[in-house]
């Protein structure tokens, strides 16, 4: 079965600037960085509901453990490759080999099934552990022969294999020499691997995790310079099929679209926060280039993850405003009688969120959205200027530059 990644992959790259094509994947993969919270909390199941798990009832019961266990996650994996709104579906190496290599889960789908190919400290975001403050080092838990067949070697005589044959890696640069030189050469040994093995795989670069002296309205250049100053070197045999980055607003966005149109631009969606932050994303990230949306919390955490999904779906293929979509979407809670996690006001608001992995960072700022006729007007916000009147980026900080950009917007 050829696979809609696939089919995509071929439109935008034969089409770039007049294709509404756009690639959708849900990021299951969070038990390599949570651990037992990964599944998300219990509030939504799948149709199949809840799985039967030994609690001993002089310490908790099911709904005081509060979160979904793995079967509970499994099934809700089933009920989105099934759906078949996604184009891609990001596991762990286990849970790759549970569902794609002894079940078969996506023999017969147009879902493509990916695992996360690396690991690196920054995303070891487990329960009062302090990983995450320190500066991202390389690591890999699982080998490409892992994703591919579920052993330490696959047989190849073939290259037909029964695991997953896409793998997301990611990097973090810090600012620093020695250390980006190293995440440097264990990619360098990841891609040269990939291509012997013919592996394929997608690009996360995130932001860093600690301080970098670089300006946070300067991180869209010095990750857009870094992605392109690492692949320069490396042909189309070794590159990666697209990139995963940290929306950085409009300018950042098409800087790195419009380098080099062979080049697939996709964004990541982060914490948790409103659904109208993980709507308007979606929709301003294509507006400016990017052609994937990997979700992963906002999709995990969602009320109804398939109604989330399909929002999504509709956004990118235009059908749909990002107002318009968190509106339907709460009418489809109201509809199956589900308790959404805002009221409808307070889930038109665009707040301003870390990026962090790990969500320690605080959000910085709220804002209404515009024209929104249940809320009240948001106050007025000025940005700096310089002396011929333009907007001067410089000085802007975070909440004068959304300001601005909204306005400009409109």
């Amino acid at each position: 079965m050829i696979r809609s990644l696939d089919q995509k992959l071929a439109a935008i790259r034969a089409k770039p600037q007049s294709t509404r094509e756009f690639i959708l994947a849900d990021a299951k993969d969070a038990d390599m960085a949570f651990g037992v919270r990964a599944p998300g909390p219990r509030s939504y199941l799948s149709r199949s509901g809840a799985r039967p798990a030994q609690f001993s009832p002089e310490v908790w019961t099911r709904e005081e453990y509060g979160y979904r266990n793995l079967p509970e996650f499994l099934d809700i994996i089933r009920e989105v490759v099934a759906q078949g709104q996604v184009d891609i579906m990001l596991m762990s190496a286990y849970v790759n080999e549970q569902l794609t290599i002894k079940e078969g889960l996506f023999k017969n789908s147009a879902v493509t099934p990916a695992a996360r190919a690396n690991d690196t400290t920054d995303v070891w975001a487990v329960r009062h552990g302090c990983y995450t403050r320190e500066p991202a080092q390389p690591f890999r838990s699982a080998n490409i022969d892992h994703i591919q067949c579920g052993q330490i070697e696959c047989d190849r005589t073939t290259d037909d294999f029964p695991g997953a044959n896409l793998g997301l890696y990611s990097v973090t640069f810090v600012n620093e020499l020695e250390q980006d030189r190293q995440t440097l050469l264990w990619y360098k040994s990841f891609r040269e691997e990939a291509e012997r093995k013919k592996f394929r795989h997608f690009l996360e670069v995130f932001d860093p995790n600690v301080p970098s002296g670089v300006a946070q309205e300067k991180l869209g250049e010095f990750i857009n310079d870094n992605i392109i100053r690492t692949l320069a070197g490396v042909p189309e045999s070794g590159r990666p099929d697209f990139l995963k980055i940290v929306y950085h607003g409009p300018k950042a966005m098409e800087e790195i679209a419009q380098y080099d149109p062979k080049l697939v631009v996709g964004i990541l969606g982060g914490s948790a926060g409103t659904t109208y932050d993980a709507f308007k994303l979606i929709h301003d990230a294509q507006k400016y280039g990017a052609r994937v949306g990997l979700y992963g919390r906002k999709i995990n955490n969602a009320e109804h993850q398939l109604a989330f999904i399909e929002m999504l779906r509709l956004i990118t293929q235009g059908k749909i405003s990002p107002e318009e979509a968190v509106r339907a979407y709460h009418g489809v809670l109201q509809a199956k009688g589900i308790q959404p996690h805002r009221a409808l006001e307070d889930d038109l608001k665009l707040t301003d969120q870390t990026m962090s992995y790990d969500g320690s960072a605080a959000r910085r700022a709220t804002v209404e959205i515009r024209n929104n006729p249940i809320a009240e007007k948001n106050p007025r916000v000025t940005w700096p200027k310089r002396a011929d009147g333009k907007p001067d980026f410089e000085k802007m900080n975070s909440t004068e530059r959304l300001a601005y950009d909204q306005t400009r917007l409109g």
